[in-house]
């Protein structure tokens, strides 16, 4: 892609998820929506000549007290999960939940960049069940 492939890859990104979602562009290089009670972004960059990619986090729970159960919880989610990366990030005595992926779009097809997308975020709704009250 050229130096529009970016801003060219979010367009696609909203348009996927806007059949799903409320997709909101905000002033910066980003997407931002709630899916099943996560709140997600999306970035998209060009990495190099030819290699775009999509940045996906999800905040899967927030200011949840700290505790080896919570540890635990994002532990197990975490081994299940095939697309991206679940961590704790404490805060004091709270932490944040939060899911995070990037992955290559080259390549893909709308119909590719859907799927994609929605198994990432399906990944994030089984893996927010338990973490909040």
């Amino acid at each position: 892609m050229t130096v529009d492939g970016a801003p060219a890859l979010l367009d696609r990104a909203a348009n996927a998820l806007g059949h799903f979602t409320t997709v909101d562009r905000g002033d910066g290089d980003s997407l931002s929506f709630e899916y099943a009670g996560a709140l997600c972004s999306i970035s998209a960059m060009t990495l190099s000549d030819g290699l775009d990619v999509l940045s996906m986090t999800c905040v899967l729970a927030w200011d949840r007290p700290v505790s080896p159960s919570l540890h635990k919880k994002a532990a197990e989610r975490n081994s299940a999960l095939q697309f991206g990366s679940i961590a704790v990030f404490g805060h004091g005595r709270l932490a944040d939940v939060i899911l995070r992926y990037t992955f290559p779009v080259g390549g893909l097809s709308d119909e590719a960049l859907t799927t994609m997308l929605l198994l990432v975020l399906s990944g994030a709704d089984t893996s927010r069940q338990g973490l909040v009250p």
